[in-house]
């Protein structure tokens, strides 16, 4: 795909995607969606030299301002479903990766953004950001998963209070209810986050991709087969050669070099 709206960096394990809209504060429209989509997709399953971390931010002031309401406003029934179908499997395409993908919140992640942001493994956000879902106000509800991963994020009972009042979250608020994982100065808000990229980059690629899918898998089953999912998870990690070189690298005093097989 020719991309429009996106500029995709690849430094050494690590790949930084940017929505580059800034004209419409990176507002998700379908070309949008489509296109973040793909590069999603394509990161996923390139085998040979997939990234084994993700960065996910937004040229200009705004992570995602939202839906671009210039296009939703005229949408039928049909249309505003076929809509939010493709934001949720935008969201699908970041939850199923292999690798995490780590939100850089440096302006405004409202509505579409916000669900953009939870959709992904870890958000840290510049202390100018705002956060919030407020499609109540323009008569609609969050389309893109916000009603259920909002809610498993910070509980249900201020999951309805973001979503019935509309009103947005300052970025040392929404690090307060536990929405996002830390708050940086906006011009160190990118070289924070590839610290941490760069960190989980160096651990065992394979357990970080298990942790990743067991940690979602098992919020949405009873604790006893959660629980037997790590068993067999764990138990499997134990015939790659990643989980040799760790333990290895342990005994030795030194520093692992995993290869993700």
């Amino acid at each position: 795909m020719d991309y429009q709206y996106l500029q995709i960096e690849r430094d050494g394990p690590i790949t930084t995607i940017t929505l580059h809209r800034p004209d419409k504060l990176n507002a998700l429209d379908a070309r949008l969606i489509a296109e973040l989509t793909h590069a999603i997709h394509h990161l996923r399953f390139d085998r040979q030299d997939g990234p084994r971390v993700v960065i996910l931010t937004g040229a200009g002031k705004a992570f995602v301002a939202g839906g671009d309401i210039a296009t939703m406003a005229a949408m039928n029934s049909i249309e505003a479903s076929r809509f939010a179908e493709a934001g949720h499997r935008l969201c699908y395409q970041i939850e199923m990766s292999p690798f995490p993908v780590i939100a850089a919140v440096n302006g405004f992640a409202l509505g579409g953004g916000c669900e953009l942001m939870l959709a992904c493994d870890l958000a840290y956000a510049a202390d100018s950001a705002k956060l919030g879902q407020p499609e109540v106000n323009l008569g609609v509800i969050p389309g893109f998963g916000g009603t259920q991963r909002l809610a498993r994020r910070v509980g249900l009972a201020k999951a309805r209070e973001l979503i019935y009042t509309g009103e947005p979250l300052s970025a040392e608020e929404a690090l307060r209810i536990g929405l996002i994982n830390g708050v940086f100065p906006a011009h160190e808000l990118l070289s924070k986050v590839r610290d941490i990229a760069l960190k989980i980059a160096s651990k065992g690629p394979l357990a970080i991709a298990a942790a990743k899918r067991v940690l979602l898998r098992g919020t949405d089953i009873e604790l006893a087969t959660a629980n037997e999912l790590e068993i067999q998870t764990f138990g499997v990690l134990f015939g790659s050669t990643d989980q040799k070189e760790g333990m290895a690298a342990f005994l030795e005093k030194r520093k692992a070099t995993f290869e993700g097989k």
